[in-house]
């Protein structure tokens, strides 16, 4: 093992898979000369060249388009959107093309293609780009949707995702591309739609994904540890395919939940994963389960009203204390 940076880990991913296979190429805005906003292709126009590392213009809707039909036609494209904020320009190729192909088409069309790049906040970076858009994707059939929280996740779920024959939807954050983690020097693959047990637990099961679990979830459970609840920490990694059966077999074991997500309350993963525990495991509930997201309003500016608004620490805490005080 060694300690690298995520954006390392995503870049490793990419280029071990490119080297095997020449109908893979990156495509997005500044990914070529600029090595990338966030430096994740750094070097990597280089190696391959003009015609798999490919800048594009500030088209997202043209882009999306353009990887779309690559992939209909037997290539593999990896599309790169600046933020998820901005694929909102290029929904309607993404839902209506990408999501669609191989149904409408009677299987005759596969679409291998992988549109990844960061959701969620990070810093003051104002409303407009800092919404989570993982539930609105994972809400269409067609797709699968990726958040990884580590780069040894970030690594082997990219690969998997460049080998998958139906669109990927691969999202990251800009927060944690600096963020160090251990990743094997040997190949590997993670499987899509397989939660990862990171703490075996007693008292308690949270459920996350993404930057959520390093920046708010972990530190939350080292400080319960202190008041001896015993927390059994599940990170989802993929939200389409959600893995159901771990989460109520950790709920099973635990009979309290709580959910910790990024996102706006509504219509959230949070929402869904609350109702399949309901109806799935209601017999081995002790108590309710409580949702920790971020507040119902466009992420404010000011920083205080920031922290104000995203989960934190202490309402993880809070929730977690409330619901073991149910007996």
């Amino acid at each position: 093992m060694r300690e690298i940076q995520f954006r390392e880990a995503l870049r490793e991913a990419m280029v071990e898979e490119m080297r095997k296979d020449e109908k893979i190429f990156l495509m997005g805005e500044e990914v070529a000369e600029y090595n990338g906003a966030y430096k994740v292709s750094q070097g990597m126009l280089d190696e391959f060249g003009a015609k798999r590392i490919i800048d594009t213009p500030i088209a997202e809707l043209g882009f999306a388009g353009i990887g779309i039909g690559a992939a209909m036609k037997g290539l593999k494209p990896i599309i790169e959107f600046m933020t998820f904020n901005f694929s909102l320009v290029a929904i309607d190729q993404v839902i209506n093309g990408a999501a669609k192909i191989h149904s409408m088409s009677g299987g005759q069309y596969s679409c291998p293609i992988v549109f990844r790049g960061p959701t969620g906040n990070a810093g003051q970076l104002a409303a407009q780009h800092s919404q989570n858009f993982e539930n609105w994707y994972a809400n269409c059939p067609g797709l699968k949707v990726v958040v990884p929280s580590n780069p040894y996740d970030a690594k082997g779920l990219l690969k998997q995702s460049i080998l998958d024959p139906d669109p990927v939807i691969f999202m990251e954050s800009e927060v944690m591309y600096g963020d160090k983690g251990e990743v094997p020097e040997e190949e590997y693959y993670l499987e899509l739609g397989k939660a990862h047990k990171i703490q075996e637990g007693t008292d308690v099961t949270i459920v996350s994904f993404g930057k959520m679990i390093p920046r708010v979830v972990i530190p939350a459970v080292q400080e319960l540890a202190k008041d001896g609840i015993s927390v059994d920490l599940l990170d989802l990694r993929t939200v389409r395919p959600i893995d159901y059966a771990a989460i109520i077999e950790s709920v099973k074991k635990t009979n309290r939940l709580v959910i910790v997500e990024e996102a706006w309350p509504l219509a959230s993963i949070s929402s869904e994963i609350a109702f399949n525990v309901q109806k799935n495991a209601f017999d081995y509930l002790d108590a309710p389960v409580i949702r920790v997201t971020s507040a119902d309003v466009p992420l404010p500016y000011a920083p205080t009203l920031i922290e104000a608004a995203l989960p934190s620490i202490k309402k993880i805490i809070n929730a977690v204390k409330e619901v073991s005080y149910v007996k």
